[in-house]
């Protein structure tokens, strides 16, 4: 193969690698692989038959790449990083296929990180050291821990937060990202307790068609990480907290929400994550329109191609 190197003590026995490639000592690749341009395939690296691996990937020492393994462009995969592809795994006795595990473009895996098999670790996630992975990794997502958990989003700057000092009338702060707008809520407080109040017309930039409340998430899950074609939505933490990141396919932010007179407006072609829930956490949702199934967008390059096309 023109313009790929193999060490001496490298052994690569596929006629599909890319130009630009480079495989070092004591690493192996079997005949079946498929291997793209500018790669660099470390020290005593294993790849074996059933595997794809895109452009410009770094796979570091030590570390299996596994039958069923999709690696897409500009992945980084750390030292001694772990993937499976057999849930239920026994001696000498091979199942009828592998799971299929895929690492989308411009993901990072790091040092001594298991990945369980059948799993996406998302477009620009992170896993971090030593985590072990055993669900599937929402895209920009920074995950750690055994079993990993969402501890953070990938370039989400921190939005502008709402100030604690009642108001009686509402205020608007404005986002990077297109449309997303952060509202302070009426708020009156006396010896009584405290009241927040929403009057559609007039605090809300649409009038909901519907209201439904997400309650009793465990701290470790997510929710949302989808957008909608046309519909709008106002979430209000009446109770707890929680953290929603926000991102148009340019920009991303983060916003803390925890008190019940602050309210996030997210407009449609918004793509919006909901994690880091307190146990006690009720987050109440305003909709413009009803529920329709088909105004939802759940695959994250799917929603990128539609941001993409827009005027």
């Amino acid at each position: 193969m023109s313009g790929v190197y193999v060490h001496p003590q490298g052994l690569c026995e596929s006629l599909t690698v890319g130009d630009g490639t480079r495989i070092w000592a004591f690493a192996h690749v079997l005949p079946g692989a498929r291997i793209g341009r500018n790669c660099n395939i470390c020290d005593g690296v294993f790849v074996e038959n059933d595997v794809v691996i895109g452009d410009g990937v770094t796979v570091k020492c030590g570390s299996q790449i596994w039958d069923g393994l999709r690696i897409e462009d500009g992945v980084f995969i750390g030292p001694n990083a772990t993937f499976t592809n057999d849930p239920f795994p026994r001696s000498r006795q091979r199942p009828a296929a592998f799971e299929r595990t895929r690492v989308e473009f411009g993901a990072s895996i790091g040092a001594n990180a298991t990945i369980l098999s059948g799993l996406t670790i998302g477009q620009g996630a992170m896993v971090g050291a030593g985590a072990v992975v055993t669900r599937s990794v929402p895209a920009f997502a920074i995950v750690a821990g055994n079993p990993a958990r969402i501890v953070g989003y990938v370039d989400a700057v921190a939005g502008r937060s709402a100030t604690s000092v009642p108001v009686t009338a509402p205020t608007i702060s404005s986002s990077a990202v297109a449309g997303v707008t952060l509202h302070r809520l009426p708020r009156f407080e006396d010896m009584r307790g405290a009241l927040a109040v929403v009057e559609f017309e007039r605090d809300l930039p649409f009038i909901p068609q519907r209201c439904f409340t997400v309650f009793d998430v465990p701290g470790s899950e997510v929710r949302g990480s989808h957008a909608h074609k046309s519909s709008h939505q106002f979430l209000v933490c009446v109770h707890g907290k929680v953290r929603i990141v926000v991102d148009d396919g340019a920009r991303r932010e983060e916003y803390p929400l925890e008190s019940p007179d602050v309210g996030l407006h997210v407009p449609p072609m918004v793509w919006a994550t909901q994690y880091q829930y307190s146990a006690d956490t009720v987050l109440m949702v305003y909709a413009s329109e009803r529920y329709n199934p088909d105004d939802y967008l759940r695959d994250y390059d799917a929603f990128l191609r539609l941001v993409q096309r827009a005027p």
